[in-house]
């Protein structure tokens, strides 16, 4: 009953938070707090590490993906390997 406790003020406070820090905040508090009550009795502490990892891989995804839309692309390659295009 305390980790249902412990993932609700995390969810509840991810929420609190914004959208912005609470991206990937809150399913990185739910696996943490599960992982962390299973493996050392520490649902709280696991929680929390959780959604620090959880944002800090959101953050990877988002920057990787704002990367992929400014890179240029390159000029003069063709995707149909083959076709003389007659």
């Amino acid at each position: 009953m305390k980790t249902i406790a412990t993932l609700l003020a995390a969810a509840a406070l991810a929420l609190a938070v914004g959208d912005a820090a609470a991206k990937g905040c809150l399913k990185g508090a739910v696996v943490g707090g599960v992982a962390g009550h299973y493996a050392a009795r520490h649902g709280l502490l696991g929680a929390a590490a959780g959604c620090l990892y959880g944002r800090h891989r959101a953050r990877e995804q988002e920057l990787q993906q704002q990367r992929q839309q400014h890179s240029p692309q390159p000029q003069g390659t063709s995707t149909d390997i083959g076709q003389t295009g007659m």
